[in-house]
């Protein structure tokens, strides 16, 4: 059974802090990694475990938006973007021996293909649609990373549209589900952007640092790489809570 994804949308995060959301890629060998993308099972079972230790938990976006709406505490975000193939035999287990679910962001423009957008380093292969339905059969969240991996900030109107509007018309064909999810390709987004996500009909919106366009539509998040251990993670956290407080007092959920 699919993973719920309608959550409210959070206007009580305006009140608090944003929560703290960990952003991953792909769960496969680091060795050639340029980007800082990759972290490897056994480490991605490393830092689930920090987090359980420290009494997180690692949760869908839309699981976090709800649990935030009704005061409840000890959760983190987790997404995946880019819809890498390794999630299924990689991420997946990890993920359920500790208990977590997680959203996975895939581009439904490019089923079974690779990640093309990256000059360098090697070529990974993306979802199929077949592959995307399996994801939510197991629990997860599904959201659109857009159709292509574009730069949604350079394009003209109708690409704009086809990337969030379309993208989410392809994702309820594949899942017979709305998604309730966006996430911004590269991370940025500016107001034309967020505004035909929301016009789409998100939920939510995930960048990474969005400034001055923080919200429901462009929540904050923490890149993670293979190099992340026990203090560079706490840091990060602790970065995240002094950047991101100007919402209002509290700590993430």
């Amino acid at each position: 059974m699919a993973a719920d994804t309608s959550p409210p949308r959070a206007r009580t995060l305006a009140r608090r802090s944003w929560p703290w959301i960990l952003t991953y890629h792909s769960v496969s060998d680091p060795t050639d990694d340029p980007y800082g993308i990759t972290v490897s099972a056994d480490r991605l079972d490393e830092q689930l475990t920090w987090l359980r230790r420290r009494g997180l938990t690692g949760v869908s976006i839309s699981a976090l938006l709800r649990a935030r709406a009704t005061g409840q505490r000890g959760l983190v975000g987790l997404t995946f973007d880019d819809g890498y193939a390794d999630f299924l035999d990689e991420a997946l287990p990890v993920l359920r021996a500790h208990g977590c679910t997680a959203t996975v962001f895939v581009l439904p423009g490019r089923p079974g293909g690779s990640n093309t957008w990256d000059p360098l380093g090697p070529r990974r292969p993306l979802l199929t649609e077949e592959g995307i339905r399996t994801v939510a059969a197991a629990g997860m969240e599904v959201g659109s990373h857009g159709m292509l991996h574009q730069d949604l900030t350079a394009l003209p109107d109708d690409e704009l549209r086809e990337e969030t509007h379309g993208s989410r018309d392809a994702l309820r064909r594949i899942l017979r589900q709305e998604p309730a999810g966006f996430c911004y390709p590269y991370g940025t987004a500016d107001r034309r952007v967020a505004a035909s996500v929301r016009d789409a009909g998100y939920a939510y919106g995930c960048a990474l640092v969005p400034g001055s366009l923080a919200g429901p539509l462009a929540l904050p998040r923490t890149h993670v790489s293979h190099a992340d251990r026990g203090a560079r993670l706490r840091a990060k956290e602790v970065r995240h809570r002094l950047r991101h407080r100007s919402a209002g007092p509290g700590d993430a959920a």
